[in-house]
């Protein structure tokens, strides 16, 4: 006698042999088959972690350039071949080549009006309109602040030379001067802006009131890619006194950032703001991205060349640098497609 295994289906049904085998067949299937969906997404997981990279985002550096002869005449007409520049005597490769830089200006004017300077005001005032109206194209805009015991913003950021024209008359005399605060709170300011970055200083130099160093202004306007002009308004040249350490302080300023200082009496308020505008618009701009720097460096100094002029040829005026950041590193995730 032989024996038949009996398979019991549910409800305890009695199945039929072949038709259990087939039923054992297809659970083995659906296991085998899930098996091989949690593998093959394991291995898509591993392989999206594989090609994970990350981006580091490099900063393209703008650095304006003014060429002057030795007699201060502005030299035009170079190419970006002319040039050569270098970070920390590193060879850079010039990226993006200008001249005359149509990118819009953002600027401030900063005038002192504490006492050793309020005789000059309503010269300052004139003087000022006739710049702003010289100067403001209509891509541009201008904020006003007036210092002395105080930094008052007196018209913020606009391109209208109106507004700026009835915040010139409203410039009123006080006593001390923080001409390092409104470096500060100028530079801030400024560096919120895209293009062209400019303070323009009318002052005599002397700060006796501010809460900031020099060292503090110079590293604002510096983190903050901002080119100062100072124009130097002493009252009384023999004066005894005369704060010379002051007029140097501005001087060192706007060579540090790549502007100019001019002294007011020679030719007058009328003449310095010419000069500031003529400066302007002969600027050429060399921009790259840093490549091959040194490691661990807070501030990178730039230097900029002309290798074809002869020694002392040429004046070339730039920034003489910028304070490195942290760079912002992006998560890239590959499309799987």
């Amino acid at each position: 006698m032989r024996l038949i295994p009996l398979f019991f289906g549910a409800g305890g049904r009695i199945v039929d042999p072949g038709s259990a085998t087939r039923l054992l067949s297809a659970a083995k299937l659906r296991r085998s088959l899930a098996h091989h969906i949690l593998l093959l997404l394991l291995l898509c997981a591993a392989a999206s972690a594989q090609e994970t990279t990350l981006h580091v985002d490099v900063k393209l550096i703008n650095v304006f350039v003014n060429v002057t002869d030795a007699n201060g005449a502005m030299i035009g007409g170079l190419t970006k071949e002319d040039f050569q520049l270098a970070e920390d005597n590193r060879p850079q490769q010039i990226a993006v080549f200008e001249r005359q830089s149509a990118l819009p200006l953002a600027l401030t004017l900063a005038i002192d009006t504490s006492g050793s300077v309020h005789k000059d005001l309503e010269i300052e005032q004139a003087a000022s309109k006739h710049f702003v109206h010289s100067v403001l194209r209509p891509q541009d805009q201008m904020s006003l602040i007036q210092f002395a015991t105080e930094v008052r913003e007196l018209a913020p950021f606009t391109s209208k030379a109106s507004q700026i024209d009835r915040a010139l008359d409203r410039l009123r005399p006080d006593y001390a001067t923080a001409l390092y605060d409104a470096v500060c709170k100028a530079s801030g300011a400024l560096g919120k802006k895209e293009g062209r970055k400019v303070l323009i200083l009318v002052s005599d130099g002397g700060d006796t009131a501010s809460t900031a160093t020099y060292a503090q202004a110079l590293e604002q306007a510096l983190r903050n890619e901002v080119m100062i002009y100072a124009i130097i308004d002493v009252p009384i040249a023999a004066s005894a006194g005369r704060d010379t350490g002051g007029e140097h302080a501005m001087i060192t300023l706007a060579e540090q950032t790549g502007g100019k200082s001019f002294y007011a009496d020679d030719g007058g308020l009328d003449r310095a703001f010419t000069r500031v505008s003529e400066d302007l618009r002969t600027q050429y701009l060399l921009a790259y991205y840093p490549r091959n720097q040194e490691p661990g460096r807070q501030f990178h100094r730039i230097q900029v060349t002309v290798p074809r002029a002869a020694a002392g040829a040429f004046n070339i005026r730039h920034r003489t640098g910028y304070y490195a950041e942290l760079p912002a590193v992006s998560e890239h995730r590959p499309v799987l497609q």
